[in-house]
């Protein structure tokens, strides 16, 4: 197999649609920092990934070689209860406009970021690449997750049916700086880490939870994820989607007794037992991405207190 990155030289010019996220942000910096000089960025201003006549004169007048699509609506069990519409919606619409338009401009290489909430919600644990379609999707982020296997599908049938190089990514729980702190709209573990901030500010007596505490969830620090998209867009090509994670997960009290220690508060975790821990378990099998030479070298710990150090700078 040819090494891509032998191609992609620094000078490529490389587009990452959703450079302001989470995992854009992230792959900007991995780039930058292997020296890559050639970046193209738009914000949601410059450019509507929604609108496909504006996409596509993007892609007509800008002619990047290589594109990663970060770009996405994300959020956690609340924001995606309250919002289902707008998550299918606006993933499968700014999904679709980018990967055709890669496509009619002959992209050399393309890299799609899914999300591990594609697979059944009682999948096998570990959950290898081999079980997406074989079962029921978790019902509280199931809008989404179809957006998602639309995304891999449609890579894969322009693979199939026009000989592009689109590859897919599924990374597990990402978390790090520039992640979202809505309480509304934002995963568990920066909810958490802004609910014990702020409840140590306020010297509250306790701090509530949604669920049990007994789900069992997987967290990346984002910067590794950008690692191993750096390290997949040289060494993969071709449809098999590949799963990115640690291998190892925790639950979700243990996660918030981490988060807890090193925010430093000391009042209660109290349970909200009526609302829902979302799936059981959600673990990846990264066997694959780990048999191409690849492992995470972060730990939770070590992350975590990264990422909370960017918080108190960012809201200094």
């Amino acid at each position: 197999m040819e090494s891509c990155l032998e191609t992609m030289n620094t000078e490529a010019k490389i587009y990452v649609a959703g450079h302001r996220g989470l995992v854009g942000s992230a792959l900007a910096r991995r780039l930058e920092r292997a020296g890559y000089s050639n970046l193209v960025f738009r914000t949601r201003a410059e450019l509507n990934l929604r609108e496909q006549a504006a996409v596509r004169a993007f892609f007509e007048s800008e002619r990047p070689e290589y594109v990663l699509l970060a770009a996405a609506k994300v959020g956690g069990i609340h924001a995606n209860s309250t919002y289902p519409a707008d998550f299918i919606y606006d993933n499968l619409i700014v999904q679709a406009n980018v990967i055709h338009a890669a496509y009619k401009t002959e992209v050399k290489k393309l890299l799609f970021l899914g999300s591990s909430c594609i697979y059944p919600r009682l999948a096998p644990q570990p959950m290898s690449e081999s079980a997406l379609l074989t079962g029921q999707l978790e019902p509280t982020n199931e809008p989404y997750a179809i957006a998602k296997i639309a995304g891999i599908k449609l890579c894969q049938s322009y693979n199939r049916q026009y000989g592009t190089n689109f590859i897919s990514v599924m990374p597990t729980n990402l978390y790090g700086p520039g992640d979202n702190y809505d309480l509304e709209n934002s995963h568990v573990l920066p909810a958490m880490l802004r609910k014990f901030h702020e409840a140590k500010e306020s010297r509250a007596p306790s701090v509530q939870l949604w669920g049990t505490g007994t789900a069992r969830r997987e967290f990346l620090y984002v910067d590794d994820m950008a690692d191993a998209c750096l390290f997949l867009m040289e060494r993969h090509d071709g449809s098999q989607i590949v799963n990115i994670g640690t291998g190892t997960d925790v639950t979700i009290l243990e996660l918030a007794e981490t988060i807890r220690g090193i925010v430093g508060y000391e009042g209660k975790i109290v349970w909200d037992t009526s609302k829902p821990d979302g799936s059981p378990r959600k673990l990846l099998d990264v066997s694959l991405l780990h048999g191409m030479g690849w492992k995470h070298t972060v730990t939770l710990k070590e992350g975590i207190e990264k990422t909370y150090a960017a918080y108190k700078e960012r809201n200094r």
